[in-house]
């Protein structure tokens, strides 16, 4: 995609939906001995997320996974769209796009492994952080230069605001 197509892309977007393990967070799992499961986020990610809502954008989670963590750390970014446990990630940012009234076109969604291929191919945006499965990264349209949970999520919401200007 050349940098004025991904720019004009960018500008539509009103959604940005992303997936938790591996692009949130660096993909590796912290289990507590009491089973809790801990999870490192980047604050620099954080306030990526606030600007871009704060510009319009809403913002959502779908994961395949659930974790009180990342309740929490929705709760402190305003992020009022999340859904855990979902199996089909494809149906689920269908029915996402539904209840918010937002065309797929209007969208953009952030993945790292196959699992998020289903919803990748309905946005209007697809985007992959930097250590992404290879099947993913040649399936999108748009590779981030940092890796998940270490400012991917901000390099996409600085693309996603400098397309506005």
């Amino acid at each position: 995609m050349t940098p004025k197509a991904l720019r004009e892309r960018a500008r539509r977007v009103r959604l940005l939906v992303l997936d938790v393990d591996g692009v949130l967070t660096d993909g590796r799992l912290y289990l507590a001995p009491d089973g809790e499961e801990l999870k490192v986020f980047d604050v620099r990610d954080g306030s990526g997320l606030v600007a871009a809502r704060q510009a319009g954008i809403e913002i959502a989670i779908i994961s395949g996974r659930s974790a009180a963590a990342v309740d929490r750390r929705a709760l402190e970014l305003g992020i009022g769209h999340v859904q855990e446990g979902v199996r089909d990630k494809g149906a689920a940012f269908d029915a996402l796009l539904a209840t918010l009234g937002i065309d797929a076109t209007a969208s953009a969604c952030v993945g790292d492994d196959t699992a998020d291929l289903p919803m990748l191919g309905r946005a209007g945006l697809s985007i992959a952080v930097a250590d992404a499965h290879a099947e993913v990264r040649a399936a999108v349209d748009w590779v981030t230069t940092r890796p998940g949970g270490r400012g991917a999520v901000r390099e996409v919401c600085d693309l996603l605001l400098n397309g506005r200007r």
